[in-house]
């Protein structure tokens, strides 16, 4: 035998309470939606209709409850049972007339919302010429459906709802509240909201054509909004429209930096009722820097009406914003390079994200964002106008460590080790093949030294053996070349390979056996290319250690000058490399005050 299943009303409340609505301020919304969906249906047969919500909380009502009267259609008996007392049958709506493409309300439990707040829900309604009916509910799931008596017949069509408050939801009845609430929620609706006396609505969304309104006022109307809802001036104010989706609104450039992996929450309203202050995925991830604020009628929304539900449609719609977004990128970029660069200066990084996959941001970027070089600012365009090939250096470290010695080679470079620098410079010859690239290699610095003339090399052979020996222990090669700035005493340079090497030589340190065998494996695969010292044989500090008869005192030398180079060349310091510089600064020390520590 079928049976039907049993609904506790009471665990029904406690689950839209604690898993489907936020917060129980979503009452009010609620009342409005039907409300409003009331006035709606009637105006749809009588145009000239009034449409007014008019609220009346406790301190109002006087009895403790709070009253929502609307001008609506109303409901008949049959539409009562069908509408109130049974939940989730939202495909009665459509039945009724209350088709989605004209309606707020979709899903047939909104007036359960009042019981976050309420221990009783009374109905009062009447429809056209058919008599009043008062339909009572109660949170343990018990309701009643009768014909008001004589003298409480109302006169007009529309409803009255009367919540009895729980003991623990007074505040959210009272007067301050339900006024906050409903011009939060309802202030752009276009039928007269009410709470006492104190109109809440406030007319048509500030981006709308409304007559008599110019683009310059429409625009001040915008930017004030912006300073009362928002909290801020924006940079700028982006016309959106979408019409697949019924969209209309506005992206408002933010006026300082955000985090690009912090997700923008937008203002969305869904045929004019605020659905959510925190809308997620309504513009692509790169359009962090916009905050929006649209009404839309043909996105779907979640069944708790507090966010967007993923589908096609809002896919499509993020792309064709994304694409409006773009498109005021590319008219600020041939209008007003000033504007662009004041807005590249805020918001750079979210414009090189964009420029990753989309080739006219790359373009943009190359043209108006200036970046760092060794031979001051300058953007990829203009770099590449007077060097021909773009020469970069893949990280900040690489760039300090080589740019100061490339200059005086002659070598320009750009630094590159920024958020998205390198991946946008390997990008451009994809969309402009003449464009030429060069990652900076220390190898391209040791082909431009001077050599040693040979017999100099030949003369100088014992320090340099002496030398390699001092840093054989560091895995370091010691080379004597001639090179610019003289001021310069020695330059350690480390290739990829041989970074490579170290870093594989540090984790095989901290691996497990199973991992160790492949990175010996991995280490096995080649000689290691070893680091070098390069020591400038025009610098006349390195001249004198080079002439010095003392061992010792030349090796101590030699450890000086390899820590000094890796400190002057931002590289990281080992432990070998700490104790290598305590022990030499120490030595030197001791030379430099001969029989010190003997008197002590």
């Amino acid at each position: 035998m079928d049976r039907t299943f049993q609904v506790d009303l009471r665990g029904v409340v406690d689950l839209l309470s604690h898993h489907l609505y936020g917060s129980p301020r979503v009452f009010v919304r609620e009342l409005l939606q039907n409300a409003v969906d009331a006035i709606t249906a009637r105006r749809s047969a009588d145009p000239g209709a009034p449409a007014v919500v008019w609220i009346e909380p406790p301190e109002l009502t006087g009895d403790g409850t709070l009253r929502v009267h609307d001008t609506g259609i109303g409901l008949t008996e049959a539409q009562v049972h069908e509408l109130l007392a049974t939940i989730g049958r939202s495909s009665k709506r459509d039945e009724l007339g209350f088709a989605r493409h004209k309606f707020l309300g979709q899903f047939g439990i909104g007036l359960l919302s009042c019981f976050l707040v309420a221990d009783e829900i009374r109905v009062v309604t009447r429809h056209a010429d058919e008599p009043t009916v008062l339909w009572t509910g109660h949170s343990d799931g018990r309701y009643a459906v009768e014909v008001a008596a004589p003298d409480a017949q109302r006169i007009e069509p529309g409803t009255t709802v009367t919540l009895v408050p729980r003991r623990d939801a007074d505040q959210w009845l009272s007067v301050p509240t339900v006024t906050e609430l409903a011009r939060l929620y309802g202030s752009l609706l276009p039928v007269t909201v009410r709470v006492g006396d104190v109109e809440t609505t406030a007319g048509p969304p500030p981006w709308s054509a409304v007559a008599g309104r110019s683009p310059a006022t429409r625009r001040d109307d915008l930017i004030r909004y912006a300073r009362e809802h928002l909290g801020y001036t924006p940079f700028d104010v982006v016309p959106l429209s979408v019409p697949e989706a019924g969209l209309t609104g506005v992206a408002y450039v933010l006026p300082a930096p955000v985090n690009p992996a912090a997700r923008a929450g937008h203002r969305v309203y869904l045929k004019r009722m605020l659905l959510t202050e925190s809308a997620d995925g309504l513009l692509p991830d790169w359009a962090f820097f916009a905050h929006c604020v649209v009404d839309a009628s043909e996105l779907r929304p979640t069944a708790s009406r507090e966010s967007l539900y993923e589908d096609s449609l809002l896919e499509s719609t993020r792309e064709a914003l994304g694409d409006q977004l773009r498109g005021w990128l590319v008219r600020l970029a041939g209008g007003e390079p000033r504007r662009l660069a004041e807005f590249l200066q805020i918001h750079h990084l979210g414009v090189k994200a964009l420029a990753l996959h989309d080739d006219e941001m790359l373009r943009l970027v190359e043209q108006w964002w200036p970046m760092e070089t060794n031979a001051g600012q300058s953007t990829l365009a203009e770099f590449r106008e007077r060097h021909g090939v773009i020469r970069y250096a893949a990280s900040i470290d690489e760039f300090r460590q080589l740019a100061a010695v490339a200059a005086a080679q002659d070598l320009a470079v750009v630094n590159a080790g920024y958020t998205y620098d390198t991946e946008l410079i390997e990008r451009l010859p994809t969309v402009d093949r003449s464009v030429l690239i060069e990652r900076l290699e220390p190898s391209d610095l040791t082909t431009r030294f001077d050599s040693i003339d040979p017999a100099t090399e030949l003369a100088l052979r014992p320090f340099l053996t002496a030398a390699q020996r001092v840093l054989d222990r560091l895995g370091c090669e010691v080379v004597l070349r001639a090179f610019d700035p003289v001021s310069l005493p020695a330059l350690y340079l480390v290739s990829r390979s041989a970074l490579f090497h170290d870093q594989l030589a540090e984790t095989r340190q901290r691996a497990d056996d199973l991992w160790g065998g492949v990175l010996d494996a991995l280490a096995a695969s080649g000689p290691p290319e070893r680091p070098q010292l390069v020591l400038n044989h025009r610098n006349p500090l390195v001249r004198r250690v080079t002439t010095l008869g003392d061992p010792e005192l030349a090796g101590l030398a030699v450890e000086a000058l390899y820590g000094q180079a890796l400190l002057l060349g931002y590289h990281p310091i080992r432990p070998a490399d700490a104790a290598l510089l305590n022990s030499s600064f120490l030595g030197l020390l001791g030379r430099a005050v001969p029989g010190q520590g003997s008197e002590a």
